[in-house]
């Protein structure tokens, strides 16, 4: 039953193929960009729960890669789910994406023009997540807004996300949410190229300092390149949540399903 449950991690290119490994003893799921999704979230979180309990023992950590907002209807819902995963198992960790970025500018500073930016980049549908009706939310003003997505947002749900991390380096590979600059060292990275970083990360070809794993830039396949592994396989559209285990030089895919 597991054999259909959980896909394998499909062979790189032989130019792309890469060798790379964590830390002895511990094994590592990441999960690519859940997007307000939280019956995918729920799906992958049980197909985990059930891959690692297949494996031997081992010290386990889920990271996520940020960006669990906006676009799907339920991101409240994922925020909440996910600060529950987190106080039952201590060692996930979190990337903060670039939409957690805009949310917390409009929600913790009550920037208005932050919250017109969030809005225009799928933030509609996290406010109308927090207890707006669709119609509400098309007759209120952009001020009204404001202090109503302020007011209805949990003080919970800006502390969880204000404690996200923008990096993780675990052996030979680093997790961030969007990427690095291929010409900084990683002790030199900007946070808003970790955040929001695409052609000059995505276009580069040869090896960097460690083997990034990122989210932020949506592929119908994961892609495993010399450089990087992408897992943001656009799960709020096409139906496909992604998560990558792994363990030693060892790596495995798990998804939610079929395309939509």
């Amino acid at each position: 039953m597991l054999r259909k449950l959980f896909s394998k991690s499909p062979a790189a290119p032989a130019q792309d193929r890469i060798d790379a490994a964590i830390p002895d003893g511990q094994r590592v799921y990441a999960i690519g960009d859940i997007h307000g999704r939280v019956d995918l979230l729920d799906l992958l979180l049980r197909q985990i729960d059930a891959d690692n309990a297949a494996r031997p023992p081992s010290e386990t950590t889920l990271i996520f890669l940020g960006d669990l907002i906006d676009r799907g209807p339920d991101s409240a819902q994922v925020v909440e789910r996910l600060i529950g995963v987190k106080a039952n198992h201590p060692r996930t960790r979190f990337l903060l994406g670039n939409h957690e970025e805009v949310f917390l500018q409009a929600v913790r500073d009550g920037s208005v023009g932050a919250l017109r930016y969030f809005l225009r980049i799928g933030g509609d549908t996290t406010v109308m997540s927090y207890g707006l009706t669709e119609a509400e939310y098309r007759k209120t003003s952009i001020d009204e807004l404001s202090e109503i997505f302020q007011r209805r947002v949990p003080a919970a749900h800006v502390d969880f996300i204000e404690s996200f991390e923008d990096m993780i380096v675990l052996g030979d590979y680093v997790f961030v949410h969007a990427g690095v600059h291929p010409e900084a060292p990683l002790a030199q990275q900007k946070i808003s190229d970790l955040r929001w970083i695409r052609n000059d990360f995505l276009n580069f070809r040869g090896r960097l300092e460690k083997i990034v794993v990122h989210g932020h830039t949506i592929s119908e396949e994961v892609e495993v390149r010399l450089h990087r592994i992408g897992l943001d396989t656009g799960a709020y559209s096409s139906g496909l949540l992604t998560a990558m285990g792994f363990e030693g030089d060892q790596r495995w895919l798990l998804q939610t399903g079929t395309p939509a």
